[in-house]
């Protein structure tokens, strides 16, 4: 599917689970995201940020932020939300983001692997950017015919000999500003820590 994310660049906001303006949705998803992410602030990595609000959230938990969109448009929405939080917001691929081999504590990517033409080429690569002890927190679904299944993605992290965990998303309105009957999770995989010899 052909999605112009420029286009959506002006109203991509107005879903509750996009702009986070509801103070009920953006709590709910505050709340989440202190159970995905580490205890201590470290360097985050957002992946496809769009308008960069869950990015706002982290920065907001401590973390020091880069994010990244293919979309121009979403790039300049998500610099003026980020504005005083010293995030760092880049134009360009999330399968290959332009961050010229840094490393990061997390790397977050909601709504993303579902539209990457070889998900699993970008999970290695996205993995080899993570931190020993560093998570990879990915939320996805399945929309009608457009998606990925759970057992699929944690099938491909299984390949990185990740350890990973499955959180269904579904059931809970508070995050979509609605009640939804299809198929929203999240996986956080966590990158093992190197044992001393």
């Amino acid at each position: 599917m052909d999605i112009d994310w420029d286009e959506e660049a002006d109203t991509f906001d107005e879903e509750p689970d996009h702009g986070l303006l509801d103070p009920a949705v953006r709590a709910a998803w505050d709340e989440r995201l202190a159970g995905w992410l580490p205890d201590h602030a470290g360097e985050l990595l957002d992946l496809g940020c769009g308008t960069g609000s869950l990015s706002l959230l982290a920065a907001g938990r401590g973390h020091r932020i880069t994010a990244v969109d293919l979309s121009p448009r979403m790039v300049e929405r998500a610099r003026a939300k980020l504005a005083g939080t010293g995030a760092e917001v880049l134009t360009g691929d999330a399968a290959r983001p332009p961050v010229e081999g840094r490393t990061f504590d997390v790397i977050l990517a909601r709504h993303v692997v579902w539209a990457l033409p070889d998900h699993e080429a970008a999970l290695r690569h996205w993995w080899s950017l993570l931190r020993p002890g560093g998570r990879l927190i990915l939320v996805e679904g399945v929309w009608g015919d457009t998606g990925i299944p759970a057992g699929q993605l944690v099938g491909a992290l299984g390949g990185l000999k990740a350890e990973a965990r499955y959180e269904r998303l579904s059931g809970d309105a508070r995050l979509w500003g609605r009640e939804v009957d299809d198929e929203r999770y999240a996986v956080v995989a966590t990158a093992a820590v190197p044992v001393a010899a």
